[in-house]
């Protein structure tokens, strides 16, 4: 509501008999007889120039004046008013009466009236507040008790989580569900530690490698598709998406000359190229933006441009034994490549020798996972003898940490939600474990898998995982949080237990 102000021009009894009108011009005043300030003489010729300006008249205010007794007379018709309240007690008239006469506040006071008004006016006493709770194991660094921080904004103490306005309320603790909400059997799904034959697309589709089968599950809805079947006695060794999820790459075990690589167009259902150039099976395989390339049996690792005709561009030599884990950097510009030798290589393309040899790990490395969250830091597991996640700065090339899990690493993945790790373990647990990076605390330990869990993926919304194992089950788990901004529905339809063929 906006402040009223009252004109001189309502000082007199002629301004009174006027009725109020809201378009009164506010801009006339009469000059009191009474002003200090000396009026010029009015006559018939003078002439009165009038402003828009609003000035008001202190005249009669400057011949009041302030006794005692005027004060008092004020004061009485405030606490009158005061008094009508029904939010105001005798204590505190007493009080504001006092606050505005002074200490010689004219009238008697009876002693418990003092008394009562002395409370009033006294600070509060630190030993006998009523609404603050006094922590008896704080001292401060000389010896006495810790004195009351001056910024503390908490009426009952200090700002802490709970009592302070300004915290955060603490999050809840995700909650992490210990079954899979789904299941699918796998029959002929590999019991074999350096394939790779599990990989989810960007377009929601899962693709199995099944003996010589390769098997598309589509996750919204639940139909399974034959992409493939080899010649016998050649079987799938690993199967890999592009990063838009149109192209599938198969790689297999191979006759003389040795393991090839079927690029398919998922759309068609069609073989595109089968390319050539190792003499081993092709157990793994990493997609850039448009370079594939495979690791062998036979140690090497080739570059494959899918736009030139030639079967590979560039050999990558370096391993000593067979290639069984690649992953490319998420900017594309780094490849990281790890073998049964106990070795983790990093290659900056398109150089022909790794950049760095990291030689820690004492057992295979197969699980390799980039950080999407930290640019050049890359986690690592080993096997059997090794049984650690390791992570590495792959731009200084300088080890950062090492956690023993207790158990063969199988897989690592990153989840693109939240900065946190999932693993997956064979000998001689079976299980799946959580981590929270970089404190590595275990957030969730999922069992079921009957065999090692050879096998990881993770769907396109970084929700969900799909494990695989010896057992010949697909096992889906709901384990990561979802995205601060939504996308594209990419759940799992059914939650029933079904056959992948």
């Amino acid at each position: 509501m906006e402040p009223e102000y009252a004109s001189a021009a309502g000082s007199g009894p002629s301004a009174q008999a006027q009725p109020a009108s809201p378009l009164r011009d506010h801009s006339r005043h009469n000059l009191h007889a009474s002003s200090p300030v000396r009026s010029p003489v009015w006559s018939p010729k003078s002439r009165v120039t009038y402003s828009d300006r609003f000035i008001p008249s202190r005249a009669a205010a400057a011949r009041l004046d302030y006794s005692i007794l005027d004060r008092e007379m004020a004061t009485s018709d405030v606490l009158k008013q005061a008094t009508d309240r029904e939010d105001l007690n005798p204590a505190y008239n007493l009080l504001l009466r006092s606050e505005l006469l002074g200490s010689s506040c004219p009238g008697p006071i009876s002693p418990d009236k003092v008394q009562q008004l002395e409370q009033l006016r006294a600070p509060a006493s630190p030993g006998k507040s009523l609404f603050r709770f006094k922590r008896g194991d704080v001292h401060s660094p000389h010896g006495g008790p810790a004195a009351q921080s001056p910024f503390v904004v908490s009426p009952v103490g200090d700002d802490t989580a709970a009592g302070s306005p300004f915290a955060s309320p603490r999050r809840a603790q995700r909650k992490i569900a210990r079954a899979p909400f789904k299941v699918l059997d796998a029959p002929s799904l590999a019991d074999d530690f350096y394939l790779n034959l599990v990989d989810w697309s960007s377009q929601n589709v899962l693709a199995v490698g099944l003996g010589s089968c390769v098997y598309l599950w589509s996750a919204t809805s639940s139909t399974v598709t034959k992409l493939c079947e080899l010649v016998h006695p050649d079987h799938v060794c690993s199967v890999e998406w592009s990063k838009r999820g149109t192209y599938l790459s198969v790689g297999t075990n191979g006759g003389p000359p040795g393991g090839k690589v079927q690029i398919w167009d998922v759309a068609k259902l069609k073989l595109l190229r089968t390319l050539e150039g190792h003499r081993g099976r092709v157990g793994t395989q990493a997609w850039g933006s448009h370079v594939l390339c495979t690791g062998s049996r036979d140690r090497h690792i080739l570059q494959r441009d899918i736009r030139c005709p030639e079967h590979f561009v560039a050999k990558l030599v370096g391993h000593r034994s067979e290639v069984c884990g690649l992953k490319w950097s998420p900017d594309d510009r780094q490849l990281a490549s790890g073998g049964n030798d106990n070795q983790l290589y990093i290659w900056s393309l398109p150089s022909s020798s790794p950049v760095y040899k990291f030689s820690d790990h004492t057992a295979a490395v197969k699980a390799i996972a980039w950080s999407p969250h930290q640019h050049s830091l890359l986690a690592s597991g080993g096997g059997t003898a090794d049984r650690c996640i390791r992570f590495w700065n792959t731009a200084t090339g300088v080890p950062l940490n090492c956690i023993d899990t207790g158990s063969q690493v199988c897989n690592i993945s990153w989840s693109k939600n939240a900065n946190e790790i999932v693993s997956t373990h064979g000998y001689s647990q079976n299980q799946v474990i959580i981590w929270k990076y970089p404190s590595m605390a275990k957030l969730a330990t999922l069992t079921g898998h009957t065999l090692r869990v050879l096998y990881l993926a993770v769907s396109p919304d970084g929700q969900t995982i799909v494990t695989g194992a010896g057992d010949e089950t697909l096992r889906f788990w709901s384990v990561f949080p979802s995205a601060k901004s939504a996308g594209p529905d990419t759940t799992v339809a059914s939650m029933n237990r079904t056959t992948i063929r």
